[in-house]
């Protein structure tokens, strides 16, 4: 995982606190980061980031 990397694209995209689902597969795609890789950074980063609006309902 390039934490590095994803910390600059969340940054591109003014990510701070939360983090969609749509937004989190546009990054993905656009920076070409595995999207468990931005899962992963989410989880590890202190304080984590929300993720919400889920494409599976999964988180509210």
């Amino acid at each position: 995982m390039d934490a590095e990397k994803i910390r600059k694209a969340f940054e591109a995209y003014g990510i701070t606190d939360e983090i969609t689902c749509p937004q989190a597969f546009e990054i993905s795609e656009k920076y070409d980061i595995p999207k468990m890789d931005i899962a992963r950074y989410c989880n590890q980063r202190e304080p984590r980031l929300k993720i919400r609006g889920c494409q599976l309902g999964c988180f509210q």
